[in-house]
């Protein structure tokens, strides 16, 4: 079976408000049919669409699954745990956590932070090489991907070395052996794709969501664990490695020896911020060398797409503070974090012409930059690159708010010129929001054109306002309602747009003739299908009597619109 990719949309639930689009930095959706999903080709696996989607239609690949069949298999399952689960748990000792995953039967928990502390050692090495490099740190698989997919002028910028669960994973496997599993647990997205690219490193990802419901389904209690003296970490416990999840972490493992001035080593989070410490760096040859530490995440990975939200990114960065431990001056291993990391396929981007762009924005009743709102509603930051995405056939033209509007608004307006009937629309304040022309010769033959009417009260133009403002108070409809007015008696229906806010009345005058024959057969009709089911169940009591009831009133229908009846389609006694 295909895998689904590590981001997906339950297209049920998508309810076609174009916030990911919106909040992906990339522009990495595709909608069709109504409903967005992600183009994994374009995709960073950022996770922004994930938190940003309101109806939770943005889904995240559940992989807990995998991880059980690793334990049905009977190989020993170490976990590799991100260093921001002080700021996931706050409270919950990490030897208690430790007890928790045990009891899941994980053979051992090793802290992530460890291979962080390894690329340190790496990058520092990098550091004092040849001076007149910026380098671009490969340890947020988010960043790599980025600027492989849009920024493939600065890939050879990015420092051809692992990240850091790749490096504790290959540090677990040179303690364990090749023969274990090991699974990361933390609160990024993109560590899922780290695992496909690197199966021979990396069996499984889990996020904090997949470990907190798995614990719910165990029935397991965090703070009610008490642990033992061998839950502790396996290896060893991090140091300065613990900073990493929190902007600027990386820089005491870089500076802690004092070869590499902090003023060379750089910190920046979010993908704008990354972006624009993107720009220029390629023709940029600094006197020393200099380091950049991207994140996607604002505030870096303790505000990964999974991380907990129920407390400040202030308060979570103070916890991975709290609990990181001071480095110590011994020298680390650095062999273990070399290789280059994965670059992706760059994204081409599709350059289209003044003239395919103006049609497109055509399309959507767009002539003049007058018309261009740039207003955002469909997720995209202009009028243009919306027009670039429908050309692209990402995007379709109801996207657009005005458009649909006006779209809606021409619909509505053709509907009211077409309908026999006198039709007026009104607000709260039971002033005319819109009325057809028949509603203005039937009530205004004074006024000339029905916009003339849009503003008015209507208190001033009908007598049977109390109607309306019934429906308005009450929420209920008052419908087929006869009212005699002048010299006429108007079948009048008052019904709610948006209850207690907008109302809609439809007025027939049915002493018109043609309105007369029209109501006198649906009455004819109504009354022959009322009662035809009565009928049928007392048919044996009323003998020939029913049938000639039936005959009357089919004959007087037949009166009124020979042509038009079709006689058929009468239900006859059985």
């Amino acid at each position: 079976m295909t895998q689904l990719n590590a981001i997906y949309t339950v297209r049920r639930e998508c309810q076609d408000c174009h916030k990911c689009i919106r909040e992906c930095p990339v522009k990495a959706i595709r909608v069709q049919d109504g409903y967005a999903r992600v183009v994994p080709e374009k995709c960073i696996l950022c996770g922004n669409c994930i938190v940003a989607c309101p109806s939770s239609a943005k889904q995240v690949r559940n992989d807990l699954p995998k991880v059980k069949e690793l334990f049905a298999s009977g190989r020993r399952v170490v976990a590799s745990l991100a260093p921001s689960f002080v700021a996931q748990f706050p409270g919950v000792r990490p030897g208690q956590l430790i007890r928790a995953l045990k009891k899941l039967r994980f053979f051992a928990v090793s802290e992530t932070a460890l291979g962080a502390q390894n690329v340190s050692a790496s990058v520092l090495e990098l550091m004092q090489g040849e001076p007149g490099h910026v380098w671009i740190s490969s340890a947020c698989p988010v960043v790599v991907d980025f600027v492989a997919k849009y920024h493939p002028e600065c890939e050879s910028n990015v420092s051809a070395l692992l990240s850091p669960l790749l490096t504790h994973c290959k540090m677990l496997r040179a303690h364990y052996g090749d023969a274990i599993a090991i699974v990361f647990i933390g609160p990024c997205i993109a560590k899922k794709q780290e695992a496909e690219q690197h199966p021979e490193l990396l069996d499984v990802v889990l996020t904090f969501e997949d470990l907190e419901n798995w614990l719910d389904e165990e029935h397991i209690d965090l703070s009610k664990l008490v642990e033992t003296e061998d839950d502790c970490f396996a290896l060893e416990d991090a140091r300065e490695g613990s900073l990493f999840p929190i902007e600027g972490g990386m820089t005491p493992g870089i500076t802690r020896g004092g070869q590499v001035n902090s003023s060379q080593v750089m910190s920046f989070s979010g993908i704008a911020n990354v972006e624009q410490a993107l720009e220029g760096i390629t023709e940029w040859k600094p006197e020393h060398n200099i380091y950049l530490e991207l994140t996607a995440c604002a505030g870096s990975c303790v505000n990964g797409p999974k991380a907990a939200r129920n407390q400040s990114i202030a308060k979570r960065r103070f916890e991975v503070l709290k609990h990181a431990r001071p480095a110590d001056q011994s020298p680390r291993t650095a062999s273990l974090a070399q290789t280059g990391p994965y670059a992706a396929a760059p994204v081409s981007r599709s350059e289209y012409s003044e003239m395919q762009i103006s049609e497109a924005l055509r399309s959507v009743g767009k002539y003049s930059s007058e018309d261009e709102l740039n207003c955002g509603g469909c997720g995209y930051e202009s009028c243009r690159d919306f027009a670039n995405a429908l050309i692209s056939r990402n995007a379709e033209r109801m996207m657009c708010a005005t458009y649909t509007r006006k779209l809606a608004q021409k619909k509505a307006n053709a509907l009211l010129r077409k309908m026999p009937s006198a039709v007026v629309i009104v607000d709260d304040q039971l002033k005319i929001i819109e009325c057809n022309a028949n509603f203005m010769r039937l009530f205004s033959e004074d006024v000339e054109h029905e916009k003339e009417l849009e503003g008015a009260a209507l208190d001033a133009i009908i007598p049977f306002t109390n109607l309306f403002q019934r429906v308005l108070e009450s929420g209920e409809d008052v419908v087929s309602h006869d009212i005699r007015y002048q010299r006429s008696i108007l079948n009048t229906s008052i019904f709610s747009i948006e209850p207690h806010l907008v109302l809609c009345g439809i007025f027939q005058d049915i002493t018109e003739p043609i309105f007369q024959k029209e109501q006198i057969i649906g009455r004819a009709r109504d009354v022959i299908q009322k009662n035809l089911k009565t009928v049928q169940q007392i048919a044996y009591l009323l003998g020939e009597n029913a049938a000639d009831s039936e005959i009357i009133l089919n004959s007087i229908v037949r009166s009124f619109s020979p042509e038009d009846l079709d006689e058929s389609a009468v239900e006859k006694p059985k």
